[in-house]
């Protein structure tokens, strides 16, 4: 049974996370998606893939998220990125990553390349949405829609069957994490896995991501009758499948 626990960062603010220890060298990280948690099947699965294996595992809720402090309406992708960096430095800080990004937690574990460049050996895309505030949200507003949220400085909407209150400093804050305009020359493990009935992240988002690592060991895999959420049990058989085929290869490198 995963048992959850908090990190203090200061007098009236706690982070959840979710932890496997192990005397491992190499730790898979879970990031999750928007407005999301890790009590999902994604999470839990990789936890239990993990502790059965011996691998090391951490995941974590952004503030606002799940049972972390804070409001979701004051966070930001810089915010989240920092919850990340900072429990990674806290509790597997000498560790070598391999990242899990589900959607827009394949944003912040892009964002994390800063800071942890020489220590992500891996990087695992769901669906990884890098820049979808502008690219996929703000886009798609209408005018009317924009000129409100500039001036009300929120905006609630329906997308999918679920309600999002976005921000309009979430939006501003996320012109300033571009992904896109950089290149990246590691030579790391880069899988991505894509649903082919994916309704909110584009294949051609993945394809790009694929393109920006130039020298990295990558595979895009396209999943015929697969969703946004990729979370049922063939699709997360793939997923362990993948992490497990690279962390085998990195351990016998």
């Amino acid at each position: 049974m995963a048992k959850f626990k908090f990190i203090k960062i200061s007098k009236n603010k706690k982070i959840r996370y979710l932890l496997n220890p192990s005397s491992s060298e190499i730790y898979v990280v879970f990031l999750h998606g928007f407005k999301s948690d890790i009590e999902g099947d994604k999470p839990k699965t990789l936890y239990k893939f993990c502790k059965k294996n011996k691998i090391g595992f951490l995941a974590l809720e952004y503030s606002g998220h799940g049972k972390s402090y804070g409001k979701f309406e004051d966070g930001t992708i810089t915010s989240w990125t920092q919850d990340a960096k900072m429990i990674i430095n806290k509790k597997i800080r000498k560790k070598k990553l391999i990242l899990v990004g589900s959607s827009m937690g394949g944003w912040i574990g892009l964002n994390l390349f800063k800071y942890f460049n020489e220590k992500i050996v891996a990087f695992v895309g769901i669906a990884p949405a890098p820049e979808f505030l502008d690219r996929l949200i703000w886009k798609k507003f209408s005018d009317k829609v924009k000129r409100q949220l500039v001036k009300e400085k929120f905006y609630i909407f329906n997308h999918s069957g679920f309600e999002y209150n976005i921000s309009y400093n979430l939006i501003k804050d996320g012109r300033k994490n571009k992904f896109f305009n950089k290149k990246f020359n590691n030579k790391i493990f880069l899988t991505i896995l894509h649903g082919k009935k994916d309704d909110i992240v584009p294949i051609s988002i993945s394809k790009k991501i694929k393109k920006t690592f130039k020298d990295a060991k990558k595979k895009l895999i396209i999943i015929k009758k697969g969703d946004h959420s990729l979370s049922n049990k063939t699709n997360l058989k793939r997923l362990t499948k993948e992490i497990g085929y690279i962390y085998n290869k990195l351990i016998n490198l």
